[in-house]
């Protein structure tokens, strides 16, 4: 696939992976539209594409009549990363809201039928993987794109709407020959990241000095800290050389402990501080990393980012860029908002 003029539509384009990946789609010279609401995007992410003609940005809600359709018209490639989502203190207490995903998911796939759209590139998550093998952080386990299968046991509401998302991709490509691709991602963290999320949340408290130093969980939980810079790489990857519906987990095979991470973050940015775990606040699945073997195979792809150098790059662009005391104020709310 040739980037060059192809006409593509990121929805959730300003958000966190979704300006990311604008930046890296007009980089490759494609012509980039983006369809964002902004009820977690930020328009300053993209604002420079827009200011320099490189974007064609529509402000509004995919839910709302006819925003698809107007959104997917003469589109090539749709990268379909709009959804109600959030960390794990989100997607806890708001099932309702992740539940609407399957509205969401269904009313753009629909549009992109209609339109003829040549290929879907959808972001899928770990959260499909069946929790039953994600509970014990003693056993070694890579989660392997087959292991999604009956009887099925998605992650919360939001895993379940993702995975009705790639059921539909599936079916469309075997009954149509609809083509798309879906891309599980697993744990993304870096610049433009929210603080709702394990990684930012760490550096956002050592960047406030909280002491004692907050930690939800036992510490123990393991997870596959992704770079945005690896999943954007292997987002256009997949879209380029996967085309039947099928999923292909994007992460990294590392296996790191919670607690390491925060130690990490502490020890870089100095702040010295008491340790402070919370087993009852939600920590997710205790297990979660995946094989990335298919995509080694189909894409060429793994990451080139390890957590220690993706923690300092995302740690020098939080401290650079935000304000300590607006932080410090809105903290216990962005932990559990979008």
């Amino acid at each position: 696939m040739h980037w060059h003029g192809s006409r593509t539509l990121v929805t959730g384009g300003a958000s966190f992976i979704g300006s990311h990946l604008v930046d890296a789609l007009v980089g490759r010279g494609a012509s980039v539209r983006v369809v964002d609401d902004l009820s977690s995007g930020e328009l300053d992410n993209i604002r420079g594409h827009i200011e320099a003609g490189r974007v064609d940005f529509i402000q509004a809600d995919l839910m709302d009549a006819g925003v698809a359709e107007r959104a997917v018209e003469g589109i090539n490639v749709v990268f379909h990363l709009a959804a109600d989502h959030g960390g794990r203190g989100y997607i806890d207490a708001h099932q309702v809201a992740c539940a609407g995903n399957l509205v969401l998911d269904g009313l753009v796939f629909k549009a992109c039928r209609k339109a003829g759209v040549d290929k879907v590139v959808y972001a899928s998550s770990g959260c499909v993987y069946p929790t039953r093998l994600q509970a014990d952080p003693r056993e070694v386990v890579y989660l392997a794109e087959d292991m999604v299968g009956a009887p099925y046991d998605a992650d919360h509401l939001y895993g379940w709407a993702k995975l009705m998302a790639e059921m539909t991709l599936r079916a469309g490509y075997v009954e149509t020959g609809a083509r798309a691709v879906c891309c599980r991602y697993f744990t993304v963290y870096g610049e433009r990241g929210h603080e709702n999320h394990a990684v930012m949340a760490m550096i956002a408290r050592a960047f406030v000095q909280q002491d004692p130093y907050i930690v939800w969980g036992n510490g123990e939980q393991i997870r596959s800290w992704t770079h945005v810079s690896d999943i954007v790489a292997g987002t256009i990857l997949a879209a380029e050389r996967i085309e039947d519906g099928s999923a292909v987990n994007l992460g990294t095979a590392d296996r790191t402990r919670v607690i390491d991470a925060a130690r990490e973050v502490l020890r870089y940015t100095g702040h010295r501080a008491e340790i402070l775990l919370q087993p009852d606040m939600p920590s997710g699945p205790l297990n979660r990393v995946p094989d990335i073997s298919l995509a080694r195979t189909l894409l060429g792809w793994t990451p080139q980012v390890s957590l220690t150098g993706g923690l300092h790059r995302t740690i020098d662009w939080y401290f650079s860029s935000k304000d300590r005391e607006h932080v410090r104020s809105r903290l216990a709310t962005m932990l559990t908002s979008r």
